[in-house]
């Protein structure tokens, strides 16, 4: 559901924001455009309100966007969840060419962050105050999630250095300022991205790896406060989770939010089992594929059971 982007790239390979950033996985792209009349400063788009809204009926009505995390009609196997992790950790969706995005898969290095992760959600005013309470808890229950099963340190609260913000459509056209005050060396591709954002991708994300060694520093994911309360949950388990180092999409990978068919909204069991290896202390931020591979299978072949 996202891209990711900014500094010497990773998920996008390039450098978009000053040094070491990666861009998120973004959304599928061959959806119809929305014409839209420029709603007033601190509202929703109606527009975008009504098509996001058709948009997860018709996902809900093909059985899509699926919350239960997996089941017997999506099993896995070891070996898929080695194929799913290499793909997912060590390839970007997205690259920069010539100052703009493009959808070209390119092999990159393990990336994840080595400091705690402390969360903070930042709200537009065309958010209500029941939206704004019940997306604080989300975030806040998927961030214990997420540390239980990383092992990581990963919270919530004010001061950050992973901010989330739930924005309108204008709210995010005039988030510059704020954004560079977060990330100083951010570029102009990842602005543009950012403030340029089609309304074919629901979601985005990016993270800073400001050595440029497979360690992050800073990330920030964007979300519509135009989506209805599923799609904007489904963001924040994506988008969250991919700034966290499993950030390109690859098809196969199943049950899986890491993927762009939409089938799960949700992080899944598959998913969980993938954050414990991103975060296994035996596997190094900035190792290659390579590098990479045995230990992976090793601690795949843990976590499974020994379940070829």
């Amino acid at each position: 559901m996202a891209p990711a982007l900014i500094g010497a790239l990773m998920l996008s390979a390039c450098d978009m924001a000053g040094r070491g950033a990666v861009l998120t996985s973004p959304v599928p792209v061959d959806r119809p455009e929305v014409a839209m009349a420029v709603p007033p400063a601190g509202a929703l788009s109606p527009e975008l309100v009504d098509y996001y809204g058709r948009l997860q009926n018709g996902l809900l009505q093909q059985g899509l966007l699926r919350t239960d995390g997996g089941g017997p009609d999506a099993p896995f196997t070891q070996r898929d969840v080695v194929r799913n992790f290499l793909r997912i950790a060590f390839y970007e969706e997205y690259t920069d060419a010539g100052g703009r995005l493009v959808a070209r898969e390119a092999a990159s290095r393990m990336h994840r962050w080595d400091k705690p992760v402390r969360l903070t959600i930042e709200f537009g005013d065309s958010m209500s105050a029941r939206d704004k309470s019940k997306d604080t808890a989300i975030l806040n229950s998927f961030a214990q999630r997420l540390a239980r099963v990383s092992g990581h340190p990963i919270s919530t609260g004010r001061n950050g250095n992973f901010h989330v913000f739930v924005v309108s459509e204008n709210e995010r056209r005039a988030l510059e300022p704020r954004l560079r005050q977060i990330m100083p060396n951010i570029s102009r591709t990842a602005l543009n991205t950012v403030i340029n954002l089609p309304e074919s991708t629901y979601c985005l994300a990016f993270a800073t790896d400001p050595e440029q060694d497979g360690t992050y520093d800073q990330a920030i994911a964007i979300i519509r406060a135009e989506h209805p309360d599923l799609l904007r949950a489904s963001c924040i388990h994506e988008e969250v989770t991919q700034g966290l180092g499993l950030s390109n999409d690859f098809p196969l990978a199943r049950p899986s939010i890491f993927n762009d068919d939409e089938e799960f909204g949700f992080l899944t069991g598959h998913d969980e089992i993938l954050l414990k290896m991103l975060y296994d202390r035996r596997l190094r931020p900035g190792m290659t594929e390579g590098e990479a591979r045995p230990i992976v299978e090793r601690i795949a072949a843990e976590l499974m059971g020994g379940e070829a």
